[in-house]
């Protein structure tokens, strides 16, 4: 599908919170609501009309509880650097109904690093596996809240909720691996699950499986699932970061079944895939939507979803799904050179579907090393001494949500302060250039320059709770040497307000910079 590109010169803030009633009309909302109600939200068991039925089923939890129960609140656990946690051992039969994480990490993309597998019975190999931010729709080791059919992600992105029902024969294993080099001070779960007196020889398993290519590999679409045996597709998530400027989706699925030599369903854009037309913007839907969507320009990034647990793509001998990675390009100067062509874009995806008997192996999981993009962090507490500001006070302040565990807090009660913070950077390289930065109830409207660059528009840090926000202020060469970032306070919001005052909070809070190469 074609579609019109937005400016190059557009920024995209992209916050850490995003509710699912920003920008929909709100009595449309309640409507769907009550529709859900009425048809019992129904999909498998668990529907309202299931209720009044009284299964031969018992419950069951797996949590981290801690000991002894009675006495004790440290309700988690930790995961050293290179360690797996075994989250739950669950004796079958029985079916796993709903999962629950919260995490406080050191590492900032700890939904990247940190890899959730699930055994069946006693299968050598996972049928669940992907990094855990992945799994729940959301790319790019980044947190978002959000809400659709099988996922639901609250306070802010930190609490991951799952509903996939999830069978087995004899036994399942679930795992959580730290792949990164910082620890997990906390890991809270549930795994809610029934035992039930037998399931049907022929049930059909649940399946998870992530794969990647990093750019995507020229001549050939990209692989979403290859595997053999009988069973239905029930969905997709699909990562992207731009490798040049403009539209990436113009690729086209295309599915083959039971060893079909050509495509027995076809596409007609990446964008129609995921329901969604002209374009991508973040939206949420029960079935399908883009949790994150940052634009169009070099390092920009996104994840869409798309679930088809009301329309499954049935196969009996195999199945193979694949998504071309076809889209638009641009000169130096922004002008379209062609609206269909291949790109080297990275592609990151999870597969979803059941099928009865063992999967076909069809994609390992690359190290840690291999799904992230080299990139270089600069806390700011680490140049504190060297900050410079005209109003306010400055202080450091320790938090689980921030990078490195800290961020660096400027009280500023009145207008128009200016904040210099200088960096380093070692070598000269094409990079996107991001700040992490804070939003919260007392903060202000700020201004951001690199340098003696052209400021950003005026970027409004207010948010009702704590929340974080990535903002891309460079994109190109950025040469070796000495860096500031200038803010400038333009104001606050009208509802931004100190604590127990009706004053207006100018605060700001600035985390880290990232630096990440790019083409």
């Amino acid at each position: 599908m074609g579609m019109h590109l937005a400016s190059p010169g557009e920024r995209t803030i992209v916050s850490g919170c995003g509710s699912i009633l920003k920008g929909v009309d709100v009595m449309k909302k309640l409507l769907l609501v009550a529709l859900l109600l009425v048809c019992g939200f129904s999909w498998g068991a668990g529907s309202l009309g299931d209720l009044t039925r009284i299964e031969d089923e018992t419950s069951h939890r797996a949590s981290s509880v801690g000991q002894p129960w009675q006495t004790s609140n440290a309700d988690n656990r930790q995961i050293e650097p290179g360690q797996t946690l075994v989250l739950g051992e669950l004796n079958g039969p029985g079916e796993i109904r709903h999962i629950w994480f919260t995490i406080a990490a050191d590492d900032e993309y700890y939904p990247a690093s940190l890899v959730f597998r699930i055994y069946y019975d006693d299968r050598e190999e996972p049928g669940v596996e992907s990094p855990l931010g992945d799994f729940f729709g959301v790319g790019h080791g980044l947190r978002k809240a959000y809400q659709c059919l099988p996922i639901e992600i609250s306070s802010e992105g930190r609490a991951y909720n799952c509903f996939w029902r999830m069978p087995f024969q004899k036994k399942a294993r679930l795992e959580v691996t730290n792949e990164s080099t910082k620890r997990v001070g906390a890991f809270y779960y549930y795994i809610d699950w029934v035992s039930v007196p037998s399931l049907p020889h022929n049930t059909a398993y649940f399946h998870a499986q992530y794969r990647q290519e990093k750019p995507c590999q020229p001549g050939k679409n990209y692989l979403l699932l290859d595997t053999e045996g009988r069973g239905h597709y029930v969905g997709t998530v699909l990562s992207v970061l731009h490798a040049e400027d403009s539209w990436f989706g113009e690729g086209d699925d295309f599915i083959y079944i039971d060893g079909s030599t050509e495509p027995v369903l076809m596409g007609t854009g990446t964008e129609d895939y995921f329901c969604d037309a002209w374009g991508f913007r973040e939206f949420q839907q029960m079935n399908h939507g883009v949790t994150i969507w940052e634009g169009y320009e070099t390092g920009h990034r996104g994840t869409a979803y798309r679930w088809h647990v009301r329309d499954p793509i049935r196969f009996a001998k195999s199945i193979r799904v694949e998504i071309e990675h076809m889209g638009a390009r641009v000169d130096s100067e922004g002008k379209m050179t062609s609206g269909f062509i291949e790109r080297a874009d990275d592609y990151a995806s999870v597969a979803f579907w059941y099928q009865e008997g063992k999967p076909r192996r069809f994609a390992p999981l690359p190290p840690l090393s291999e799904r992230q993009r080299p990139f270089e962090s600069y806390e700011i507490e680490a140049v504190t001494s060297s900050i410079t500001l005209s109003k306010g006070s400055m202080e450091v302040q320790n938090g689980g949500q921030w990078s490195g565990g800290k961020q660096v807090l400027i009280s500023a009660t009145e207008p128009e302060g200016e904040i210099s913070i200088p960096f380093e950077v070692k070598e000269t390289q094409k990079v996107v250039l991001r700040l992490l930065l804070t939003k919260s109830f007392d903060y202000g409207i700020y201004t951001i320059a690199l340098d003696d660059g052209k400021p950003t528009g005026p970027v409004d840090l207010y948010s009702p709770t704590v929340d974080k926000t990535s903002l891309t202020i460079f994109r190109g060469e950025l040469a070796a040497g000495r860096h500031v970032l200038h803010f400038r306070n333009t104001g606050a919001s009208p509802k931004s307000k100190l604590h127990q005052s009706e004053n207006p909070g100018y605060f700001l809070g600035v985390d880290a910079i990232e630096m990440m190469q790019i083409p």
